[in-house]
């Protein structure tokens, strides 16, 4: 079996684990939770690990808090943040303490301080802050490669080497993007494009509409891994839930390109992988 394979059957138990729990949270008296705070353009996530590692609660809610990767409502996303957490403390019956989170790769000297502030005020003691494709991989688990993030508002790219981040990107283009086009192109308000982009039953017929701005993202990538020695691309985040995405990226980009079953909740779950007991 290759290692290829393995990483995706890590990835995709632990995301159907955490998808199982989110419907059925699992109360099991850990010792200690690692929350991982995802505060995304499109949606903000809360994942819950138990002491073993094991996805046992979350919640997620689709919000206006954060538009390519920078908090634009401050008020509103602690709001949120702590509303999520309590839903899911109440599901649990304890309290939720520790907690990580996630910035665009490259971004930490622009938003690093308000995500930690959201993240504080909804009440956690924040341990752990990295950027969003190094924590995806703390579930894909890939030694040599790429990894693009494909958010609401951006692209996060991160080359790995032997396991270790050697080069981290951020690019202005993501999903958002897909809506605004999907807006003009059907003639409908921006938040009825975003709720039809989402639906899997119109990924088809969407696909070529949207390809002009999956090839932009493409472009971005080959920028990116220019004089790299990139053998794959492995597609995490929301807007990668597309279906056929990772077809036209590969194709474009002339590399390997590949997707876990569910892109949305892989950064998430590394968030809080990426979460300790104490700062």
């Amino acid at each position: 079996m290759s290692e290829k394979r393995v990483n995706f059957e890590f990835c995709d138990q632990l995301v159907q684990e955490f998808e199982d729990a989110v419907e059925k949270p699992i109360k099991n008296n850990s010792s200690v939770y690692y929350t991982g705070v995802d505060l995304g353009t499109a949606c903000v996530v809360i994942s819950v690990l138990d002491e073993n590692r094991k996805p046992v609660a979350g919640a997620y809610r689709y919000a206006d808090v954060v538009r390519d990767g920078m908090v634009v409502d401050y008020i509103g996303a602690v709001q949120l943040v702590r509303e999520l957490k309590e839903e899911v403390e109440e599901k649990l019956g304890t309290e939720l303490l520790y907690a990580a989170s996630a910035i665009p790769p490259g971004t930490d000297g622009l938003d690093s301080g308000a995500i930690r502030n959201v993240v504080e005020s909804a009440g956690f003691e924040l341990t752990q802050l990295l950027d969003e494709p190094t924590a995806a991989n703390e579930v894909l688990k890939i030694s040599n490669g790429a990894v693009v993030d494909i958010g609401g508002g951006t692209t996060g790219i991160s080359i790995l080497k032997d396991g270790k981040v050697i080069y981290v990107a951020d690019e202005a283009t993501g999903g958002t993007h897909f809506s605004l086009v999907i807006s003009g192109a059907y003639k409908m308000p921006f938040d009825e494009a975003d709720a039809f982009k989402r639906d899997a039953k119109n990924h088809k017929e969407l696909l070529p509409v949207l390809r002009p701005v999956i090839e932009k993202m493409s472009t971005i990538i080959n920028t990116h891994i220019e004089g790299y020695d990139v053998q794959e691309i492995s597609l995490v985040g929301g807007t990668c839930c597309l279906a056929g995405i990772e077809d036209v990226i590969e194709k474009r980009t002339g590399i390997y390109t590949h997707k876990p079953k569910n892109p949305m909740f892989v950064t998430p779950l590394g968030i809080a992988l990426s979460c300790k007991a104490e700062a």
